[in-house]
């Protein structure tokens, strides 16, 4: 049976955990890469070893960049490549220089919560109902329980912002992409990541001089974030959107977060706070109750007539 956003297939589920896996991780490694590489050049690195894994994979699969040639679909590439390609990851490294990489975890699964007001507002055909003002709301109330105690005694109110700032950047992008004329998928994601990374390396380079390592653990790490959660992610998003469908994709919101706290508490051994806890769980019960009539309906098993 031809996989269908009714009907999923048992490969989109090993693809789907799968990436759920990956970009759980990607905080932790982005966290590694700090150890030994300043937070621009860990931006502009990561940015430019996925756009040169991208841009040859969208060659060979029939959707090189170069097959684009409208102004407007390039205006559209442009701004995710800034928006929410360069802006949310360098918000991210600078982040995790304060605050633990489960945290940043937790952050950034708010994105489909950040979504619904501004689908909302410049979606309104999607429609906004009240369990998804309920969901919003709840999420909300995770999101400051996640931010607010603590952070101006210990100092990280601003790395927690900056994380919830990517999150915002993810959000915005995600509308900003429905909303882009028709593009071949891969060359939209590495369209995107070629810009960001042109503007990342000067931007690096005049921010923080010439690229230091300082151990090399960092440089792997950096390399692993490169080349999976973000140029290999990108290509596994895709296919799972173009035969499943981006509701399906959106199941992914539940499991990065709990990735990000399980690899943040068992391998980088982070001593997390208990509100954390508490603010994922909200979060996450947000994110169920705003989406939960629309995921039944897809995952509910559709009898033939």
């Amino acid at each position: 049976m031809t996989p269908s956003p009714s009907a999923p297939g048992a490969l989109n589920w090993i693809l789907i955990i799968t990436l759920g896996v990956i970009w759980g991780t990607a905080f932790m490694g982005v966290s590694t890469a700090l150890t030994g590489l300043t937070p621009w050049w860990v931006t502009a690195g990561r940015v430019a070893l996925a756009a040169a894994v991208l841009l040859p994979v969208a060659a060979l699969m029939g959707q090189g960049v170069g097959r684009i040639r409208s102004l407007k679909a390039w205006i559209f590439i442009g701004y995710i490549g800034v928006f929410s390609t360069a802006l949310p990851f360098a918000l991210l490294s600078w982040g995790l220089t304060q605050v633990p990489s489960a945290f940043a975890g937790v952050a950034t699964g708010s994105v489909p919560l950040l979504v619904l007001p501004l689908v909302a507002i410049f979606s309104r055909d999607e429609g906004i109902g009240p369990r998804r003002i309920v969901g919003v709301t709840l999420g909300f109330v995770g999101l400051v329980l996640l931010v607010g105690p603590g952070a101006l005694e210990d100092g990280t109110m601003a790395g927690r912002l900056a994380c919830l700032g990517a999150a915002a950047c993810y959000a915005v992008g995600s509308v900003v992409t429905r909303r882009a004329p028709s593009i071949p998928p891969v060359a939209f994601a590495a369209g995107s990541m070629a810009i960001g990374a042109l503007i990342l390396l000067p931007l690096a380079y005049a921010l923080e001089g010439a690229p230091v390592l300082t151990r090399p653990s960092a440089l792997w790490a950096l390399i692993y974030v490169a080349l999976f959660p973000t140029g290999v992610a990108a290509i596994i998003r895709v296919l799972v959107i173009t035969t499943a469908g981006s509701l399906f994709m959106s199941l992914t919101s539940y499991m990065v977060p709990l990735w990000a706290v399980v690899f943040g508490v068992t391998i980088m051994g982070e001593d997390l706070p208990p509100q954390l806890f508490w603010a994922l769980g909200i979060i996450l019960a947000g994110i169920g109750i705003s989406q939960s009539r629309a995921l039944l309906q897809q995952l509910r098993p559709r009898t033939r007539t």
